[in-house]
């Protein structure tokens, strides 16, 4: 049971980054004097604005994947991949913030956790349907 309220947590942290993203486009509103709802600026508002963004697009196909991987193949396993998510979240939002070149490794982890996530997760679900059982 202990792994199933890991993962819960590893999603709500995962949230929290979100918000955080949230927090920094405000910050560079003001900072550049983008006022809302415009969504052009400066570039480094701009790149602000696209990890948030970039980050809601990605969070559609990772927050399933971890729920599913960790009901179908290992709790323990899914909230480690999402604790990876959300590192490879933040160096993606540092280094794209910085400068867009940046941005490739953090995005290179977070894609290899949810790639993992996803397949694991069909993989587990074709394997319980096939009558085997859990596989970890």
């Amino acid at each position: 049971m202990f792994g199933t309220h890991l993962v819960a947590i590893v999603a709500i942290l995962s949230l929290a980054l979100y918000f955080y993203m949230g927090i920094r486009v405000g910050q560079a509103r003001t900072k550049f004097n983008v006022p809302a709802p415009a969504m052009t600026g400066q570039p480094e508002f701009e790149r602000t604005f696209r990890v948030q963004m970039n980050t809601l697009e990605g969070l559609v196909i990772y927050l399933p994947s971890l729920f599913l991987f960790a009901a179908y193949v290992h709790d323990y396993i899914a909230a480690a991949l999402g604790v990876m998510w959300i590192v490879g979240r933040y160096v993606y939002m540092e280094g794209y913030i910085d400068a867009p070149e940046k941005r490739s490794a953090g995005f290179g982890i977070q894609a290899l956790a949810t790639l993992i996530l996803l397949l694991g997760s069909l993989v587990g679900v074709l394997w319980n349907m096939a009558g085997i059982g859990a596989i970890l």
